[in-house]
Formats: C-alpha cells, sequence, structure tokens
C-alpha cells in the first residue's frame, strides 16, 4: 500500500504491526511492544551528524525510558552491517552504549507504512532517488494505541526531554482524571478534568483550585519525587 493510498495514522489508530530485522534480532512489532509503551523513531540516515547525536541522546536516556515501562526503537532506511557499524561511533562520540535496537528498512517498507518518508526535502534522498525517512516519533501505549505522533524536518535535531515529558503526562492522564497545563513537567500542579464535576473533584483532589468554572487546579496527585 502507497503513502498516498493508505489510512492516514491518528492519535487513537492501532499501531500497525509489521515484521522487521533489528540490530537485536528480527521482531514482530506488536510482540515487541508487549505489555509495554513504546517509541517508535526515525531518523534520515546513519552517519550523519544530528542523527548521531539523536540516538546518543536517546542512549543517555534510556534508563529514564525504563522507568517508565517505556521501549525504545529506532529506524532508518538503512541495512544492519550499516547500523552496526554506526553505532561504534554513536557510542565514541557520545560516550554511551548503545542497547536498544535499530530497525534495518532499506526497503522502506515500515517507512512507508508509518508515512516517514521526505517528501519536503530533496536533498533528504539515498544515491537512487529515493527519499529517506524524517525525524518521526510514535508514542505506543501497551493497548498498541498511538497516543502521540510529531514529524520533525530531517534538519532538526529532537529534544528527547520533551518526548519523556509527554510520557509522563501521558501516563499521569490515564492513571487519574486530569490533564497537563503549558510547560508541565513532572511533579507540577495539574488541571482537574472537565468531565470530573467540583462536587467530585473535591473528593479526588482536596483543595483543588478554581480559576476559572472550566480551569481548576490541583496538586500533583502522586509521588513528587523526579524521576531519575
Amino acid at each position: 500500500m502507497s503513502p498516498s493510498t493508505q489510512a492516514s495514522l491518528r492519535l487513537g489508530s492501532i499501531a500497525p504491526n509489521f515484521d522487521a530485522e533489528t540490530t537485536k534480532g528480527p521482531i514482530k512489532f506488536h510482540d515487541f511492544i508487549g505489555d509495554s509503551w513504546v517509541i517508535l523513531f526515525s531518523h534520515p540516515a546513519d552517519f550523519t551528524p544530528v542523527c548521531t547525536t539523536e540516538l546518543g541522546e536517546v542512549a543517555r536516556l534510556q534508563d529514564k525510558f525504563e522507568e517508565r515501562n517505556v521501549k525504545v526503537i529506532g529506524l532508518s532506511a538503512n541495512d544492519l552491517t550499516s547500523h552496526e557499524l554506526w553505532i561504534k561511533d554513536i557510542n565514541e562520540v557520545n560516550n554511551v552504549e548503545l542497547k536498544f535496537p535499530i530497525i534495518a528498512d532499506a526497503s522502506r517498507e515500515v517507512s512507508a507504512l508509518y508515512d516517514m518518508l521526505d517528501y519536503q526535502d530533496i536533498t533528504n534522498l539515498d544515491n537512487k532517488g529515493i527519499p529517506f525517512t524524517v525525524r518521526s516519533v510514535f508514542i505506543v501505549d501497551p493497548k498498541k494505541t498511538i497516543r502521540l505522533v510529531l514529524t520533525y524536518p530531517a534538519s532538526t535535531g529532537r529534544n528527547f526531554d520533551e518526548i519523556l515529558r509527554v510520557v509522563d503526562s501521558l501516563q499521569l492522564g490515564d492513571k487519574h482524571r486530569i490533564t497537563t497545563p503549558a510547560n508541565w513537567k513532572h511533579g507540577d500542579d495539574v488541571i482537574v478534568h472537565p468531565s470530573v464535576s467540583s462536587e467530585e473533584a473535591e473528593k479526588i483532589f482536596p483543595g483543588f483550585r478554581t480559576v476559572k468554572p472550566y480551569l481548576r487546579f490541583a496538586n500533583y496527585p502522586g509521588d513528587k519525587a523526579p524521576k531519575a
């Protein structure tokens, strides 16, 4: 199915399943997810400058992802040999030990399935003129549901602290009837969900504060100790 004819992936869509070869062996994506959250992210190409910094940063943050029951898995339109050689550079440049799998998608099958191919930057092509991937991010929950989609151009490296922040917000919102305000981070006050009446809110969030009838703040409803 081509990108022009396939159904658009939206928030709430079930993440398409696929088989793939990775640097950690073959996977079936839904089996890989299991009962975890997953961040699937693509980078344009191996042995490129921005990508080298990005994968190094994800490797540095892997413990933080794991503490949140999140698996990370990368992808680009390169083969396994290229990935394995490049990982040595990533580790050396960033002083890390990259442990998460990277999908080898030289055929672009997974990239097309998730609409990750670059149709904007005419320089982001392989030597056959076929587009490489952009910097896509999908957060998928244990029910295999897509909860976040981000797409960055090839020229701009991502802020993975922001992606961690979104994971914290989503997981907290799934556990408690809250949403999170602008620039929220772990431990900050939250917003009482509009579906919660003020009478109910007083029981769930004692001492909540009403700024407007539609805007009610409550104390962070969990352990305020920052996640390591």
